[in-house]
């Protein structure tokens, strides 16, 4: 996986620095995440024209019209045969966009359903937490018994019950 990061940071870098939209980037990172479309374009016998039309026809039945510098920059893409590294490129240039505007994502997972008020609080709480403006994405995940799972890019908060069941136990073993 590392790989796909090495080649995907100088694609994120380019896009940024060209200011090319990061919805646009998200759309085709999304077509190439599908199977079959990355066995055409790893196909030696199809053009790579053939290709590009292909993923444009997807979008374009998705409502998504790319602008110039996208479109160029998928024929780049395309060109090199690194189609699979479009979902990687996407991450990666959200990345710069989230350091830019001082935004962060962060991944609450919770044992129950979080969303409104309560998801709007417990984001206010996270945002002074940890100092930024955060981009909530809520996942449900049972095991936790109650409280939250939060990461922000590599830091961790874990307030949840499962954790410190955990700590409890290795407290109890350890002595």
């Amino acid at each position: 996986m590392a790989e796909l990061a090495t080649i995907a940071r100088p694609y994120a870098e380019a896009l940024f620095k060209a200011g090319v939209a990061a919805p646009e980037v998200q759309a085709l990172a999304v077509v190439a995440g599908d199977e079959q479309l990355r066995q055409l374009a790893d196909n030696p016998k199809v053009g790579d024209a053939l290709v590009f039309n292909v993923i444009t026809d997807v979008l374009a039945r998705r409502n998504v019209t790319l602008s110039e510098p996208a479109a160029n920059f998928l024929r780049t893409v395309i060109a090199n045969g690194r189609v699979a590294a479009l979902p990687e490129i996407a991450a990666q240039l959200q990345v710069l966009v989230n350091e830019r505007s001082g935004v962060a994502d962060a991944t609450i997972a919770s044992a129950f359903p979080l969303a409104g008020d309560a998801l709007a609080q417990l984001t206010a709480v996270l945002e002074k937490r940890f100092g930024r403006k955060l981009n909530p994405t809520v996942v449900e995940d049972p095991a936790l018994i109650g409280g939250v799972r939060v990461v922000v890019g590599d830091e961790v908060l874990d307030t949840s019950v499962k954790a410190r069941l955990e700590q409890m136990k290795a407290a109890l073993t350890a002595a």
